[in-house]
């Protein structure tokens, strides 16, 4: 059993789907402002082997939008909380390059041993209007092949994501035995 470390139950059912040995635990940590996903969940995974001691991951993604200069980026979480994907949407007003990646860094610790870190990408692009009623955060606005994250089935946005990535090649180390 591994937990997840996590207040976000959609990150948790995404996991879950590839990798069947996750828990969900709502324990918290200080998510330092950081210049890099790395740095963040560096700090947090230290203060989560701190309180549980045992086999966890957590995870820390970021939409990097170009026209932006790579913001929202570490701040992904705070900007969606402040000004949501139609404020997102009124800074891409009128502009043509739309091009945006979403970013994952997958953190996994366990007693003794250093922290492992798991990375997964997805390009895409800003649309100009919220479609979708599925997924979460950014994911109506978000962009692949013509469609966005929210009009995705779970099925269909695993095969492609960033989260699904990063969990993939957690879930690849973890059948290798951990080398």
């Amino acid at each position: 059993m591994i937990y997840f470390v996590t207040g976000n139950k959609g990150k948790f059912v995404e996991a879950r789907a590839i990798i069947d040995d996750l828990e969900q635990r709502n324990i918290g940590y200080t998510e330092v402002q950081a210049d890099s996903l790395e740095e963040v969940a560096t700090f947090g995974i230290a203060e989560v082997m701190r309180k549980l001691a045992s086999p966890a991951i957590i995870e820390d993604a970021g939409l990097f939008i170009d026209h932006l200069q790579g913001f929202p980026g570490v701040y992904s979480a705070y900007v969606f909380d402040t000004i949501g994907n139609q404020g997102i949407l009124k800074l891409m007003a009128g502009v043509e390059n739309r091009r945006a990646v979403f970013r994952s860094v997958v953190c996994y610790g366990e007693p003794g041993m250093e922290p492992r870190f798991f990375r997964g990408e997805m390009e895409g692009r800003i649309g100009y209007a919220p479609r979708g009623e599925g997924g979460f955060g950014y994911d109506p606005i978000f962009e692949v092949e013509e469609r966005t994250l929210g009009e995705m089935s779970l099925e269909e946005k695993n095969r492609i994501s960033h989260r699904a990535r990063s969990m993939m090649a957690l879930k690849e180390w973890l059948d290798l035995g951990r080398p």
